[in-house]
């Protein structure tokens, strides 16, 4: 199949401000060509909407009606991305034309993994008949709720994207990816036909939101705070029994399952160390149940700019840890890129999720197409 150009979008559950976008020349199954990227902020306003939205999702909690602020933050983020995919477009001298698909991951507020007596919920808002209106080009979203429906856990949904990324550095197993976002997913391949990929704990949300709650910014920056404190070992080997951390995979998590919560009581050196320990010690957790334990992880995210993290996957995780730009990848893009390729896979009728990375019974098809 033809490669085409696309255009990839995401918002993490960070809520760091930034609307990363990405493009990306593939055919759905290999990358062509790494187009443009950029970070394009919110603006201030919409940003405090947001994380208003995500307030009321927890306490909404998938019971009742929506939320009326569901609709205001739908409408606003929508055309804020819409208008940051026209701008990178322009600004790389080609048209929306030349786009064949765009894929809009939307902004989660709420995802509750499936339990063997329910299915899970899951909801991103992301008006993709709007964006593709405002575009004029298609426009894949929704990428998650069909997995969800047939009884998969709808995340993480970049393994095939992984695995395509993979594919160029390393075929034999012991290479891995790890993204740190707000939350932490893996993806492992055998390089030939079985892909793992799962949720494997929090990642940055607990470390941000202690340091907000704080006033002490809005992130362990450099992670100097976690560097200067002694992480506390009666503390951490409490958290790390956590029954999901031992839980078979396909797993998956809400950015709220593990919160800032775990520091309580800790001084702020202490507790920055501390949920740093965690972040990583539950990532070693994640590699023991994998078939074959890689020995390399790719960091793309984030959290791949802390390096008391990356050093304490090293030294907690017992695994050797390499930011993705080492590779000529693009850390923030990853995630951007990674709906790009989704998209195109959509818009040609192939697989987005699987039975060893989501759950689903099947590969499933996934995702809506406007426009």
């Amino acid at each position: 199949m033809e490669p085409i150009w696309a255009v990839g979008l995401m918002t993490g559950t960070v809520l760091d401000g930034n609307i990363d976008v990405a493009l990306l020349k593939t055919d759905g199954e290999t990358i062509d060509t790494f187009g443009a990227y950029t970070l394009a902020p919110y603006p201030p306003e919409i940003r405090t909407l947001l994380e208003e939205t995500l307030a009321q999702a927890r306490v909404w909690n998938f019971e009742g009606p929506d939320p009326a602020i569901f609709r205001e933050a739908e409408q606003a983020l929508t055309k804020a991305q819409s208008y940051a995919v026209g701008e990178l477009v322009e600004s790389t001298g080609l048209t929306m034309a030349d786009i064949g698909i765009v894929g809009f991951h939307g902004q989660s507020v709420l995802h509750r993994a499936p339990t063997k007596d329910r299915l899970g919920d899951t909801r991103q808002l992301g008006d993709g008949e709007l964006m593709a209106s405002i575009l004029g080009t298609k426009v894949a979203y929704d990428f998650r709720s069909a997995d969800v429906r047939a009884g998969g856990q709808g995340a993480p949904l970049a393994a095939a994207y992984h695995s395509a990324l993979l594919r160029g550095v390393d075929t034999s197993g012991d290479t891995a990816v790890l993204n740190l976002g707000g939350v932490a997913n893996v993806t492992w391949w055998d390089g030939k036909d079985l892909m793992i990929a799962f949720d494997t704990g929090p990642a940055n949300a607990p470390l941000n939101d202690f340091i907000k709650a704080r006033g002490l910014g809005e992130m362990d920056r450099n992670g100097a705070l976690g560097a200067s404190g002694k992480v506390d070992e009666e503390r951490l080997a409490k958290l790390l029994e956590h029954p999901y951390l031992a839980a078979p995979y396909p797993k998956s998590l809400d950015r709220f399952d593990f919160t800032a919560a775990m520091a309580d009581g800790l001084d702020d050196a202490t507790g920055a160390a501390t949920l740093s320990a965690f972040t990583a010690s539950a990532v070693g957790k994640a590699l023991d149940l994998l078939p074959h334990r890689p020995k390399r992880l790719i960091v793309s995210g984030g959290g791949r700019h802390n390096p008391t993290i990356m050093s304490m996957l090293e030294s907690r995780a017992g695994v050797k840890a390499v930011s993705a730009d080492t590779l000529g990848w693009r850390g923030d893009a990853v995630e951007a890129e990674c709906f790009a390729f989704l998209a195109v896979r959509v818009l040609r009728g192939m697989p987005i999720s699987f039975p060893t990375t989501t759950g689903a019974p099947k590969p499933l098809q996934g995702g809506k197409l406007a426009g």
